[in-house]
């Protein structure tokens, strides 16, 4: 395991940390099945690890191993069954939220998916559930793109690939694996020696600034977090609920532009109105609450599956009144943490946590406010197995948060998925009515036209509403 994929591992320790992802497909009609098991079949083989099982390596002298599981049985991983009458979205989320917290059989691969048939419009849904330790958002969506199609009749992909063969193990990979991540760390440390010494020459103030600078970076990735900033939001449990919101991502967009923006501005801006609310209906006021948000360190060379992400935390404003205006805030306070110098030594701070007390390491995501997340996805339909996907809900796990929020766009729609924690949110239909009213706060920026700055360059991330008969919320 790296060591992203191996602190995901470690969490699963304290069930309330399970790094559970569940994705929910909403499907236009049922999929062929036999087809269904040959695509998911061929994204077993293009990506090994959905054929491997993590193997304890004696003595803890290295993190769990990825092991070729020898009773690998594709079918052993899909499921299907018949929804209960009537069955619509809320039927589907109940279920999906019972996989969320649904421990993995550590003896096979960490994944399942599972077709539901029988929604009242027509339709299907698939629900993948996979652990945290396979990929992240940018690999999932990257995964994506080996098993969907551009229309329904699907796309000849040629013969499947060979079954891979993983490494087989022993001290020779113990030793290997402990050498390599040394390489990676003094190579980190290393990088920025003649960089360094050239300034430590030219300008030696500026080299004490830079090293003083660092270091406090990296303090601030790793300093402990003691309390939740959110009066309300402080309990911790194992129940979890699933909500998902419908956002036209042209007017969220729009709504961007108009404040000189990204789409990440725009989404981060509604959710901290959304929670201003949602705190204000339950009689209390909070100026700042501390978010969690992945940022990507995917190349595009990188391969399918695995962790390639950094994990930063920091607190944000909920008392500037003006949205345009916080959407510009938050613009500069993510910039500010996308540019934190310690970030390129993000494989070095996680080696370093991995080697604390795994109790030291939750007992501080347990003080996080919420989660955040915003993945890009297809703006074109896309198909899978003959059917068309409608809708593509992703609900990231609250490793410890109070909930977790995660905005994929896909064909003209954001779909927003919202994993929450009921005993820090209590009353979950509440926090979506307030975060409905967070997106319309800032989509009708894009009727007000644009304020005098200019949109920026979009950078990577990973990161009253109208009721339906299925318990969610449309925001138009």
């Amino acid at each position: 395991m790296s060591q992203s994929d191996l602190f995901t591992w470690s969490m699963e320790q304290d069930p309330v940390l399970r790094s559970t992802i569940v994705t929910v497909l909403l499907l236009d009609t049922e999929p062929e099945w036999d087809r269904l098991v040959r695509i998911i079949d061929r994204g077993t083989r293009v990506v090994p690890k959905l054929r491997q099982r993590p193997v304890p390596v004696p003595f803890g002298l290295a993190p769990p191993r990825w092991a070729d599981d020898p009773h690998f049985d594709v079918h052993w991983h899909l499921r299907r069954a018949a929804l209960v009458q009537p069955a619509d979205l809320a039927t589907v989320l109940e279920f999906a939220g019972t996989e969320a917290m649904t421990a993995f059989d550590p003896v096979r691969p960490l994944w399942r998916v599972t077709l539901l048939s029988g929604m009242s419009d027509g339709g299907s849904a698939l629900v993948l559930t996979l652990h945290h330790s396979l990929t992240d958002g940018i690999g999932g969506i990257r995964l994506a793109t080996e098993i969907l199609d551009f229309d329904r009749a699907g796309s000849d992909r040629g013969a499947l690939p060979e079954i891979p063969v993983g490494p087989g193990g022993g001290l020779r990979d113990i030793a290997a694996w402990n050498w390599s991540v040394g390489v990676a760390l003094a190579r980190a440390g290393l990088s920025g020696v003649p960089a360094l010494a050239r300034r430590a020459l030219s300008n030696p103030v500026r080299a004490v600034r830079d090293g003083v600078n660092l270091a406090a970076s990296v303090a601030r990735l790793v300093s402990p977090v003691t309390a939740t900033l959110s009066p309300v939001m402080t309990g911790r449990g194992l129940g979890r609920h699933l909500m998902v919101l419908d956002v036209p991502a042209d007017r969220l967009h729009r709504a961007a532009h108009a404040a000189g923006c990204t789409m990440n501005d725009a989404f981060l801006a509604a959710v901290l109105i959304g929670l201003r609310t949602y705190h204000g209906r339950l009689g209390t006021g909070v100026d700042h609450l501390r978010l969690t948000m992945p940022i990507s360190l995917r190349r595009p060379d990188d391969p399918l599956g695995g962790n390639r992400i950094t994990l930063v935390r920091f607190a944000l404003p909920l008392d500037i009144p003006e949205t345009a205006d916080l959407m510009h805030a938050l613009d500069t306070a993510i910039a500010d943490e996308r540019q934190e110098p310690a970030i390129p030594l993000s494989s070095a701070i996680a080696a370093a946590l991995n080697r604390l007390p795994v109790a030291i390491v939750t007992s501080m995501l347990k003080h996080i406010d919420f989660l955040a997340s915003d993945v890009p996805g297809s703006p074109i339909p896309l198909y899978f197995a003959g059917a068309r996907i409608d809708r593509m809900y992703a609900f990231g796990p609250t490793i410890g948060s109070a909930f977790n929020i995660t905005l994929t766009t896909h064909a003209g729609i954001c779909c927003v998925g919202i994993n929450t924690d009921t005993a820090a949110v209590p009353d979950p239909d509440l926090l979506r009515d307030c975060l409905a009213t967070g997106f319309e706060s800032v989509l009708r920026l894009a009727a007000d036209g644009p304020t005098d700055r200019p949109p920026p360059e979009p950078a990577p991330s990973e990161h009253a509403p109208s009721e339906l008969a299925d318990g969610t919320a449309d925001v138009s």
